[in-house]
């Protein structure tokens, strides 16, 4: 049985706003591992040299991780707000970075803190965020006057088809929560009088659509 739901982001995204002169730029990625993480902090310190900080943090499902930096601001300022973010939105598997460009202007620690966690927000409201769901890919195969049915009970059941090979007969391939397999099975059980029953392929986790 894989774990429970979780919450991420589709791809890469980045939204920037100015404080006090001070350029803040928030980036937020979808990362898996501490090696991704530190690929993606590298890479926008690359883009980015001439910034005066690179401060970052990200959360991880692997061995329930996170790293947070200051990178030369304050202590507290700026690492652990943006960090505070990401466990507010219950956001993992996420690294975040925001950088700041100086602007002769200092902010103070409260300042600083209030402008990294915007940094951090404005990144996350720029991305898609998806909820990540334990799952199963199913196949049934079914002959063609039971296929009215199954397009009637695969909705029913939230499921999301991946696709449909109509031979001889029909086979459909689509995506199952996993906490939904049971209620599904035996429905279908019963409407086919015990003739069909879906085959898992492979369990993972699977972004569905909210209900």
């Amino acid at each position: 049985m894989l774990p429970s739901p979780y919450r991420t982001v589709a791809a890469p995204a980045e939204d920037e706003f100015t404080e006090k002169k001070s350029r803040f730029i928030g980036y937020i990625a979808p990362v898996s591992t501490e090696q991704e993480a530190a690929a993606f902090i590298e890479e926008i310190r690359t883009r980015h040299r001439e910034a005066r900080h690179n401060c970052y943090a990200y959360r991880l499902r692997q061995n329930n991780l996170a790293r947070f930096s200051d990178d030369g601001e304050p202590s507290g300022t700026a690492g652990r707000p943006i960090l505070e973010v990401l466990q507010r939105e219950e956001l993992t598997d996420v690294c975040v970075v925001v950088t700041r460009y100086f602007g002769g202007i200092l902010l103070g620690t409260g300042g600083l803190a209030r402008a990294y966690t915007q940094g951090c927000k404005i990144a996350v409201a720029a991305a898609e965020v998806l909820s990540m769901y334990p799952a199963a890919e199913c196949a049934l195969t079914a002959d063609y006057g039971f296929y009215g049915k199954l397009q009637n009970l695969l909705p029913q059941y939230g499921a999301v088809p991946l696709d449909t090979v109509f031979e001889d007969d029909i086979t459909l391939r689509f995506m199952l929560r996993q906490e939904r397999m049971t209620s599904f099975a035996k429905a279908l059980e019963e409407q086919s009088a015990g003739t069909l029953a879906p085959t898992v392929l492979e369990e993972k986790y699977y972004p569905f659509p909210a209900e």
